[in-house]
């Protein structure tokens, strides 16, 4: 059955008469006759009967209006709802953030603010490839997915955090084996950060007593000053620290750093919305990287 003699079927139909529903879809009157007969012809019943001057519905033909009508509306939303997909998808930037989540939700909001036509879906999901921009952390050279379209690494050194207090007003910084017996405290919900941490412990013979763990900054802040314990601190990811209640000592024993990765998967028919958060993201990274250093 062809389309658009379903399209003349429901015309007619709708108003059981050959001569105005010709109007209405502006062809002749003959061209619309012949083909509701031929679409009778195909479904082998008649679906008109004559009455007077008009036409009506035969039976057949009330039942194949009343099933086929929503179906051709639905027909007829497709396109619509195709280009909404389409519309949908260029607005919509998915973002998976597995490192330096403060940073980047501030950035977020910044270019939101910016951007309101944007629409921004977050996950913290270190096993999937489905996002548009990513956000990880990694030790070392350790290699990009191939998978991604772009990459900017951005080093980050990782200090040590103490209460501004006596014992460390003078230090600018330490060994981590002179710090056996103080409690530390832990980067819970922080886990590729806390993993390159735990590794670079490893690696020197150090074990590291928790007494706390969590994974708000703020309360990490709080809780280092408060003495309760210290902590790892990455350079500019975390934000500043109060410096009048908190220390950021350099840890001498190794080379305490890490890569924070931003990478870019062009995954859409239309990349330029995302491509642009991407660059507003790697563009704040730098900023607040070369702001941490000069201070």
């Amino acid at each position: 059955m062809e389309l658009t003699h379903l399209k003349y079927f429901l015309e007619v139909a709708k108003n059981e008469h050959i001569t105005k529903s010709a109007k209405n879809l502006c062809i002749v009157q003959p061209a619309l006759t012949k083909a509701i007969h031929n679409l009778e012809n195909e479904v082998g019943v008649p679906l008109f009967k004559s009455s007077g001057r008009n036409i009506k519905l035969t039976p057949y033909g009330q039942f194949f209006y009343e099933h086929l009508q929503p179906l051709y509306d639905e027909i007829e939303k497709l396109p619509q709802r195709l280009r909404d997909m389409a519309n949908s998808e260029v607005v919509h930037v998915n973002l998976n953030v597995l490192a330096a989540s403060s940073l980047v939700t501030s950035a977020v909001i910044r270019y939101k603010a910016l951007h309101p036509e944007i629409n921004f879906d977050l996950i913290q999901n270190e096993s999937t490839n489905l996002y548009d921009v990513g956000v990880t952390t990694v030790a070392g050279d350790a290699r990009v997915s191939p998978e991604c379209d772009a990459c900017y690494r951005f080093e980050e050194e990782i200090f040590l955090a103490v209460p501004n207090r006596d014992a460390y007003k003078k230090k600018d910084h330490v060994s981590l084996r002179q710090m056996t017996g103080e409690k530390f405290i832990g980067l819970a919900g922080t886990k590729q950060l806390r993993s390159i941490c735990n590794e670079f412990c490893e690696n020197l013979g150090i074990r590291t007593d928790i007494s706390f763990e969590s994974d708000n900054t703020s309360a990490i802040k709080d809780a280092v000053a408060a003495g309760i314990g210290v902590c790892f601190w990455p350079e500019f990811t975390w934000g500043r620290v109060e410096r009048r209640k908190i220390k950021l000592l350099r840890i001498t024993d190794a080379q305490f750093k890490r890569d924070v990765l931003v990478t870019l998967r062009k995954n859409k028919t239309d990349n330029r919305p995302t491509e642009d958060f991407y660059r507003f993201l790697v563009t704040t990274f730098a900023r607040t990287s070369s702001r941490s250093r000069r201070r």
